[in-house]
């Protein structure tokens, strides 16, 4: 009778809520928290944590009921304090997305008051909410509340302009590290056989900046010293698990510099009274909580052996992370609608730092490399400009997309360019002293730029690409007083673009002359001043396409091994994209691929490279072209790593400059993945076979990833069954995951069979599972057993994700290459996507993408065929 009466009371609850007109977004205005104060229970050997939250609140009005936000949370006890009355309340969670109703047992005056609240609930397995991983023997939690997910640890009024102190105290087992937003108050103390943490009230946070950290972690510690700008020295500490201990020292050393860089270009001390640098195995990127940012633990721990890629990921994540504790834990965005405020300028800002930290690292180029892959998205119908309007907990997971980094960021560099750098960071340090510890608007950001500026004409140009989709493309044509500039909307397919308007910064070069305008009008006629070939787009910087002429194309691609790093790449990009227009033909692109190949920039040098391998991972390279594309690839970039040597052994190449050693990585990748070199995967594979048997200097770690690789697509089951228990059995979590990857890249049906019986293990964790089914999809062989597996499991897998899986799910199919597909996988899972209530736009545009990918492999295929000949 009682599961009867339960089962009712619950079916009753859910018609509520599925009827209820409950907030999908904002909370309603009426109800303001004051302070926080979190009592929790955290001891990450136990399945479940507990906690007592109290949340001071104002109401502006008397009320029955008020909304907040929790989700999956047993809550026991729930109870406001109003003028010293204790009243109880219901607590119901509407919907899977975390929205509560609170029902009080009578009506609460208008005033302060204080919500109450005991419960317990489950800690995640993934970077989502309060998670635990088993790291060796030991068990370990962090947190991950961006967006939506602190109400998954407790009570909360989970948005971004919501700022209050909190107080933090973890009760655990004795021996363990807890650490959280401020420091810590004083020695732990015993409650019964566990003891508790206390920590100092933090300054105003809004709930996903929050966050505590729990385990037998290792640290290292020291402080960045005094600065001209902060005149005493800032408390620094790095946190990893157990099995990390060596890697601690690096981030330690350079953390330091950066800190300080920031605070020269922001004119203010670091806002927070420490810093905590932590690594977590499964974070998959980083989160910049303040005083405690949290990395995954190939971007914070780097060894002596560390690649170039491994340095600048560590110098352009942490410079944006730490940029982060200014713009956007000092000043927060008001609404998710802003959230590009934070995010395009710290990526702007983590390839400027990084680059200044360590100009030998070459990092600031990625920021038009990032750029230019946004681009390829924005040229999407379906799509969103930066600023995008957000009014449900379902759209807030698409703002952390390419556009919000990768376009946002070049509009920030392009910008700043034009604008001139000393008036655009009075423009910022404008925008943060009118903010302190505060939250902002995109309109308040773009006032303190114009105040600063003075110039409203290149305001409008940046709010035209924030608030515009789109990459814009230029067509530019000779006339007798120059240049004719034509401006539409880029689109991949011809018939498809329309008549969107920007305000565009353009610059272009003639020899050593650059020359700037702004291209207001559909239509305008530039000045190119200097003498030899056109080089548009000069230093790379701006947000936009171009065409020329066959003779302007010809010259430009002359000058391929020569041009400066962020034109080529402009230049490079641009010629591809008009590929896919008709305006570009395939010999081409491979008489640029040539050119470019001997730049000395190495992104440069293998941008081609890697723009003809996407030829042959969407199938426009024929089973019977392939053995001339394969030498195609082996003939323009066969000689250069020739010229550079290649021998795989650990630190082989440790005095050549880093550019060098980045550039060997990428040609290495090239050969043995595209030209399928026999000599090099030879040597990749001996190098490999040495290592596994215990050789621990036959494999530098740049080429774990593609020698674990060709080992196991060179092998056969036994070799994958061998790899993959490497795999979960080692402890150097750089190699565990680079020994799941090539897993995932067997390219062998029976491998994949196997694989997938295996997604029960234990020993995987969902991050796990998530990559090798990435990976698995993105090859041609394994992808249709990958997906049907996908249909049959697509609700557990999404079930859970956090704001690093929740919009890379619904793109897992995003390999196919075909009109008929794409209607096929929108039939099968456009209503599990909508069921897990994430995540459909980028369902969107991995749906257009094989769209019109296979639209353009039917009239490519036989070009590109005639082409490699």
């Amino acid at each position: 009778m009682r599961s009867l009466l339960l089962l009712i009371c619950f079916l009753a609850a859910s018609a509520v809520a599925a009827g209820e007109n409950f907030p999908r977004g904002k909370l309603p205005e009426g109800v303001t928290p004051l302070a926080y104060r979190l009592d929790l229970r955290v001891v990450p050997d136990d399945t479940r944590f507990s906690g007592h939250v109290e949340i001071d609140i104002e109401l502006k009005h008397e009320a029955q009921s008020i909304y907040l936000h929790g989700r999956d949370l047993n809550v026991s006890t729930a109870l406001i304090v109003s003028a010293n009355n204790r009243i109880p309340a219901k607590y119901t969670e509407l919907d899977k997305l975390g929205t509560v109703r609170l029902d009080f047992e009578r009506r609460v005056p208008s005033g302060k008051a204080t919500l109450v609240f005991d419960y317990d609930a489950p800690f995640g397995d993934g970077p989502a909410g309060l998670y635990r991983i088993k790291v060796g023997d030991d068990w370990y939690s962090w947190t991950q509340f961006q967006a939506i997910d602190a109400r998954a640890a407790f009570p909360s009024f989970d948005e971004p302009g919501y700022k209050t102190p909190f107080m933090v105290s973890l009760t655990t087992k004795p021996g363990l590290l807890a650490l959280s937003n401020a420091p810590e108050a004083g020695a732990p103390t015993r409650v019964g056989d566990l003891v508790k943490h206390t920590f100092a009230p933090t300054k105003l946070l809004p709930t996903y900046l929050v966050a505590f950290v729990v385990g037998p972690f290792i640290t290292v510690e020291g402080v960045a010293p005094p600065t001209a700008i902060r005149k005493e020295p800032l408390p620094l500490r790095i946190v990893a698990t157990k099995n990390q201990a060596g890697k601690l020292d690096y981030a330690l050393a350079e953390t330091p510099r950066i800190v300080e860089l920031l605070e020269s270009y922001f004119g203010t001390p670091f806002p927070f009274p420490k810093l905590d640098q932590i690594a977590s195995p499964v974070m998959g990127g980083a989160m910049e909580n303040a005083g405690a940012d949290i990395y995954d633990d190939d971007i914070l721990l780097l060894d002596r052996g560390a690649s170039t890629y491994q340095k600048q990921t560590f110098g352009m994540i942490v410079a944006h992370e730490l940029a982060h504790q200014w713009f956007g834990d000092y000043v927060t965005p008001a609404w998710w609608d802003d959230l590009w405020l934070n995010e395009s300028f710290a990526n702007w800002m983590g390839y400027r730092i990084g680059n200044e930290w360590r100009p030998e690292l070459n990092i600031g180029v990625n920021a038009i490399k990032e750029a230019l892959t946004a681009m390829n998205t924005d040229a999407l119908q379906v799509g969103r400009p930066i600023h995008q309007k957000i009014t449900t907990n379902g759209e807030i997971d698409s703002a952390f997309d390419k556009i919000t980094y990768g376009k946002g960021g070049q509009v920030v560099a392009m910008i700043a360019d034009y604008l001139g750098d000393e008036k655009f960071k009075q423009g910022v340090r404008l925008h943060l002293q009118r903010h302190p510890y505060g939250s902002a608007t995109s309109d308040e950001f773009f006032k303190a730029l114009a105040d600063a500026a003075q110039d409203s004409r290149v305001l409008k140009a940046m709010q035209g690409f924030v608030y515009q989709q789109g990459v814009p493309v230029i067509d530019l044509t000779r006339d007798a007083n120059g240049y004719k500039a034509q401006q539409s909307r880029y689109s991949m397919l011809s018939g498809h673009r329309s008549q969107t308007q920007w305000i565009i910064p353009f610059c272009v070069r003639r020899g050593e002359t650059r020359t700037c305008t702004l291209i207001d009008n559909l239509e305008k006629t530039i000045e190119a001043k200097g003498q030899g070939a056109l080089v548009p787009n000069a230093r790379g910087t701006g947000y936009y396409r171009y065409n020329l002429s066959a003779a302007d194309w010809d010259a430009l691609i002359a000058l391929g091994g020569t041009l400066p790093a962020g034109e080529a790449l402009a230049a490079s990009d641009s010629l591809w994209a008009q590929f896919s227009t008709g305006k570009v033909s395939a010999p081409q692109l491979l008489k640029a691929a040539r050119s470019f190949a001997v730049n000395a920039d190495s992104n440069v040098a293998v941008h081609g490279g890697w723009k003809l391998a996407g030829w042959r991972e969407r199938g426009w390279v024929t089973s019977k072209a392939l053995p001339n594309y394969r030498q195609t690839i082996n003939a323009i970039y066969g000689p250069r790593l020739a010229a550079l040597k290649f021998d795989p052994r650990a630190g082989a190449h440790q005095r050549d400059t880093p550019d060098d050693q980045k550039l060997r990585q990428d040609l290495v990748a090239l050969l043995a993945e595209e030209a399928h070199d026999a000599s090099t995967r030879k040597t990749l594979d001996s190098a490999a076979t040495a290592y596994l048997q215990g050789n621990a200097d036959a494999l530098d770690q740049a080429f774990y990833g593609i020698a674990l690789s060709v080992h196991v697509q060179d092998g056969d089951l036994a070799t994958t069954k061998a790899m993959y228990e490497r795999a979960l059995t080692s402890d150097n979590e750089r190699f565990r995951g680079a020994a799941l990857d090539a897993v995932g890249a067997n390219q062998r049906i029976a491998d994949t069979q196997w694989i997938l019986s295996q997604f029960e293990d234990p020993r995987l964790r969902s991050t796990d599972k998530l990559e090798l089914m990435a990976t698995l999809m993105a090859e041609a062989t394994t992808r249709d057993l990958a997906f049907d597996w996908l249909k049959a499991n697509y609700d557990e897998f999404a079930k859970g994700a956090g704001i690093f899986a929740a919009t890379f799910i619904p793109s897992l199919p995003q390999g196919y290459c075909s009109v008929e597909k794409a209607k096929e996988i929108d039939a099968l899972l456009r209503s599990r996507v909508r069921q897990a209530g994430r995540g459909e736009l980028a369902f969107d545009r991995m749906l257009e993408n094989i769209t019109v990918c296979g639209t353009l492999q039917k009239s490519k295929t036989a070009e590109i065929a005639a082409a490699l000949q």
